[in-house]
């Protein structure tokens, strides 16, 4: 039960029950987020159960559940559409206000067992392919994330690829841009050992600070600015809105802190320039579907991110150390409440 980042308690609770046309999923990995540490997001919602990168085994199923049954392991998503509004029919179903409703899961990723409902089980719910394990499928949702951004911004073959924050977030966009074959990647930090991640993922260079930083992209990248930058920190937004290249794209992907603005004038940013300001939030469940599919392939090394795992009674530990990472080494911090 999450109060703040610094108060996470255990609390029994009675094993959910479930409806006709829902399942109960006994967890075995769910992930720390680095929206769970967002304590401004959530000091209207406290106390509650988080936990939303969640993998397992389907303990029960009712009486009208037919795609799954006891026993199947599967990756589950608490974001859905409806797939029938304007938003879902235009591509932008993660912006479907079905999203914010009735499709989380009860009570939430860190417990030994959650309700999903209906609509989850309906277009939530992922088989999780054989050899993959559970912690690594509990990426399924943040790569899913990842992948829609860099759809979005259109990341390809060929192309210079600036990644300002190297958290996780950051480091499975420059594992995922390095497999899409972009041309150059640079990773940017102030935490040295996130920086040390990132060149084993596939940044090609890293830089630990953001001064003069178009004057830094240009030694690195032949003289020029960089075609997409990817924001996964706002403390970077203003220096990297300065080094995406004319022509190039800047996906605003990390949350920004309350009440945080564009820190740029029209004509220094766009006019002539032709740069394109893009964002992204969420996964839909084809994005989910790929990044399973990513996962099993090997073509992004989720395994190599995970630095910590911790049972449910030491969840306030790994709370901690994702709210302050400069304090230890923390990349992935995978919650595991069967143990």
């Amino acid at each position: 039960m999450y109060y703040s980042n610094s108060d996470v308690r255990i609390e029994e609770q009675p094993v959910p029950e479930i409806g006709a046309d829902e399942f109960l999923l006994r967890v075995e990995a769910s992930g720390i987020c680095g929206s769970d540490v967002m304590e401004w997001y959530r000091k209207d919602k406290v106390p509650l159960v988080l936990g939303h990168e969640v993998a397992g085994v389907i303990e029960k199923t009712g009486s009208e559940v037919t795609k799954f049954a006891v026993g199947d392991r599967v990756a589950v998503t608490h974001h859905v559409p409806c797939f029938s509004c304007h938003y879902c029919e235009t591509g932008h179903e993660t912006v479907c206000e079905t999203l914010q409703k009735n499709t989380h899961f009860y009570p939430g990723g860190f417990a030994e067992y959650v309700r999903v409902p209906a609509i989850n089980v309906d277009r939530g719910t992922f088989p999780i392919p054989d050899g993959v394990s559970f912690e690594n499928a509990s990426f399924t949702e943040p790569l899913a994330c990842v992948l829609r951004g860099q759809n979005r911004a259109g990341v390809s073959a060929g192309q210079t690829v600036l990644v300002a924050g190297s958290g996780i977030s950051g480091l499975m966009h420059i594992n995922l841009a390095k497999s899409r074959g972009a041309g150059r990647i640079i990773a940017m930090d102030t935490i040295d050992y996130r920086l040390e991640v990132a060149k084993k993922l596939g940044a090609d260079h890293v830089i630990s600070n953001a001064e003069d930083l178009p004057n830094q992209m240009r030694k690195l990248n032949d003289g020029n600015l960089v075609d997409i930058v990817i924001i996964c920190f706002d403390g970077f937004i203003e220096p990297a809105l300065e080094s995406v290249e004319s022509g190039g794209t800047v996906l605003f992907f990390a949350g920004a802190r309350e009440g945080q603005t564009i820190p740029m004038t029209i004509n220094d940013l766009f006019w002539r320039r032709e740069v394109t300001l893009t964002s992204s939030y969420a996964g839909g469940p084809a994005d989910c579907k790929n990044a399973l599919e990513l996962i099993r392939d090997g073509a992004v090394q989720v395994k190599d991110m995970i630095s910590h795992r911790f049972p449910l009674a030491e969840i306030g530990k790994g709370f901690q150390m994702v709210s302050q990472p400069w304090k230890q080494y923390t990349i992935k911090v995978i919650i595991e409440p069967q143990k």
